[in-house]
Parts: structure tokens; sequence; C-alpha cells
């Protein structure tokens, strides 16, 4: 199997471009301000809701129509997820933005809370008049405490922009935002353990049913979105469900915006239009570093599939277009890496992180988790046999689909996708103690 794509790629004619949705102010001058928003149109879309009296129901068919799917991971239908919430529930209901991004290689979110938060705040309000909530949450990952303090800050201008608070503009509807700083724990991504933690609880996973639609924080109904799913969501109403879908490809409207990191000479975030070609983005972000070869590519973060280089080159980036190659989007957190890459340390150090982060809950997580690091471990100190690898997979094997939330698949997926793809690397370095680099 051919491992590595010359960096010297041609580009095919595509339509798909960059185009900026939730960063479209990051150009801008002050772009986290609220007048730059307001320069642009923005919480005019909230304005109208309110003025007008907007049927909720027609509001979440326009974000139906518009294919927007949640942008953290799961990629579930957005207008789907809030028709779950009960309209007649007689009791305060709650709305969650998760920015607890703690995966490696993912950054995006703290982006839109820099550059763009007040799209947020107006989505997130423009979500709690949909679902009728009254009280709203933005979970901020811990290791960002800047964006959080700059986060804060934006609530207060709007609030003082008479856009959060009882009777906002005069509708008579209320709602209040609030700023939750976490302290780093990447289980803390997982939405029910987020709740937990808002609660002021250990931040473990609950068991699901109940959903958090109908028992949420407190007991009570509660909606759970990312921070790039809430910031879609003025754009979308402004322009229109189908002018959203038509940025994107068939099942997967709109953009997406990819944090890529790695082995490439421009790293950053960059918003494309769903189904871009991968080799289109690759160039995007200045090719492979020092003039070397493609390798490997974990397009949505070390909780997806990795991907060699043959595969990747000639896929697009929407949900179809990754799954039909084994992997998926997932929070668009792209590691590339070139051909002077170790899969065996580059696993090593993925399944620390995992081992690290485990909450402990559940016995195959919590020890599965350490078995499988300290398997690598072995590896990578010339201390396993070829055996060893059958191990790995079966333990890994034994962790998917065994705990209460999705943490363990996410856990067991570069272990077995790396051995899937490489397992020549890892007997080679079992046998001669290098990679075959």
């Amino acid at each position: 199997m051919n491992d590595v794509i010359d960096k010297n790629i041609k580009l095919e004619n595509n339509n798909k471009q960059l185009f900026n949705i939730c960063l479209r102010t990051s150009s801008l001058k002050n772009p986290g301000s609220i007048k730059t928003y307001q320069s642009i149109g923005g919480y005019e879309q909230i304005k109208r809701i309110l003025k007008n009296k907007i049927d909720p129901q027609q509001l979440i068919d326009e974000i139906k129509i518009s294919g927007l799917r949640g942008r953290g991971g799961a990629g579930f239908p957005t207008g789907v997820k809030w028709s779950f919430m009960p309209r007649d529930y007689d009791g305060t209901k709650y709305i969650v933005c998760n920015s607890d991004e703690g995966e490696p290689g993912t950054f995006k979110d703290r982006d839109i809370i820099r550059y763009n938060p007040h799209q947020l705040i107006e989505g997130m309000i423009i979500g709690a008049y949909i679902m009728n909530a009254q009280v709203g949450f933005n979970y901020i990952h811990g290791e960002i405490w800047e964006d959080y303090v700059f986060f804060e800050k934006a609530i207060e201008d709007a609030r003082k922009a008479g856009f959060l608070g009882n009777n906002i503009l005069g509708s008579g509807f209320d709602f209040e935002l609030h700023a939750v700083h976490g302290y780093g724990a990447y289980i803390c991504g997982e939405e029910t353990a987020l709740i937990e933690s808002i609660e002021g609880k250990k931040g473990q996973p609950r068991y699901k049913p109940p959903f958090p639609a109908t028992y949420g924080i407190y007991g009570k109904p509660t909606n759970v979105n990312n921070t790039e799913t809430y910031a879609s969501i003025p754009w979308i109403i402004e322009h229109g469900g189908q002018e959203f879908m038509s940025h994107g490809v068939p099942n997967s409207g709109g953009t997406k915006i990819f944090s890529v990191s790695g082995h490439v000479e421009k790293p950053g975030n960059y918003e494309i239009q769903l189904g871009m070609p991968f080799r289109q983005l690759l160039a995007e972000a200045g090719g492979v570093w020092k003039n070397r070869q493609l390798k490997a590519v974990i397009p949505g973060g070390p909780s997806t599939p990795v991907v060699p280089a043959n595969i990747i080159i000639d896929a697009t980036l929407d949900y179809d277009g990754l799954a039909q190659i084994g992997s998926s989007v997932g929070a668009g957190s792209m590691i590339v890496m070139d051909d002077s890459t170790c899969m065996v340390q580059a696993l090593r150090r993925l399944s620390y992180f995992f081992y690290e982060e485990s909450c402990g809950q559940c016995t195959p997580c919590r020890e599965g988790t350490g078995w499988v690091y300290r398997i690598i471990d072995r590896i990578f100190k010339g201390q396993a046999t070829l055996a060893d690898l059958d191990l790995l997979t079966d333990v890994s094997k034994k962790i998917s689909g065994r705990t209460i939330c999705a943490l363990g698949d996410a856990a067991a997926t570069p272990v077995l996708s790396f051995i899937k793809h490489f397992r020549s690397e890892f007997e080679n370095f079992i046998k001669h103690g290098k990679s075959v680099n």
C-alpha cells in the first residue's frame, strides 16, 4: 500500500470554497465587539422574530430545510433535536452551548467566542425563543480562560443593549444567559457530564434514557448544542434554510469549520463549504510542510478513524464523503501527518490522552484505556511481542460499545484504525525497535 502522496497536488475544478458564516466578523476591525456585529446586521433577526412573534415551528422548519447538523461531533440534525423539547412543559427550561472543546487538535469554538461572540449569543437567544427556554449556559473549556473572560464581557454588552434579561425589547420574552467556566476535563464535552458539572457535581455521564430534552439540568428539559451549531442559526434565519443548504451538499448542508493542525504550512481554522475536496483544503492550508509527503490524516479529531493518504486524497469533506472512506467529520479537528511520522509514537500519545481523561465511571473504559496505553508503551519500549497486537485489538473491541457514553468508543477508535491501516509499522517496531521510516 502506498502510504505517501506528493505535496505538489493538482486541484480539480470544484465550486466549493472557503465561506465564512460563523467566522464572518473575523476579518473586521474589533471583530468581537457588539458594534461590529451590529454593523453587519447583527441582532436584527431576533428583533424581527420578537416584533412579528414568528411561530417557533416555522423557525424549526427553516432550520430543518438548512440541513444543519450538530457541529460538535455527533452530527445529529439540529432542527429535529430542537423539536424534541416539550412545548407544553410548565416550568423552567434550559439551553446549553457546549464550548468544552478538550480533544487534541480541536480549537474552532474558541475562535467563535473570541471573534464573533455576539452571533453565538444571538443564536442562543433565537434557540431559547424557539424552545421557550428561560435560562442558557455557555460551558467554556477550562484551559481558555481569556476567552471565558471575553465572553462574559460580550454577555454584559448584550444585556446592556437590551437583548438579554426580562421582557427583551418589550416583547414579554425573558431569557438570561450565563457563562460557566469548566476545569479542563475532557469528559465534560459529553453532554450529560457537562450538565452534571453545571449542577456543581463531578463531571460524569448519565445513563440515557432519560435524555436531556426531558430530564436535563436540575431534572428540567434541556437542549445541548455545540458553539458552531448555535452560531450558524442567525445566518440561517436571515438568509433562509435553502440558501444555507446550497453552501453544502445533500445530507451535509452549509459550512463547517475545520481546525487544521499538524504537518501543514499554514495551520489554523478554515470555514469551508461542506463537500470541498480534501485536496483543496490541504492546498488552502499551504500543503504538507517542509516539502514532505502526506502519510495520513485524522479528519475529525482523535475520536475519528485515521485514514491513509492514498484513501483520503480523493475524498470530499462532508458527512457522507468521509463515511465512505471509513472515517467521519467529527468536530472537524483535522490532524495532518507527513511521511516522517512514527505511527506507533503517535498512537502512544493519543492512547495516553484517553487513559488520562477517562472519568473512571465505567470499568471497560477505566481499566481498558490503561491496558491499551501500557501495551502500546511496551511496543514503543521494545518489550512487546507480535501477540500484543492481537491483545491490543481485543481489549479495544471490549471497550467499544460497553460504556455509558461514547467516549469509550472514542478511546478505541484510534487504536483499531491505526492497527488496521498501519499494522506493518507496528510489527516492524516490535521486531526491530523502530518504525519503517
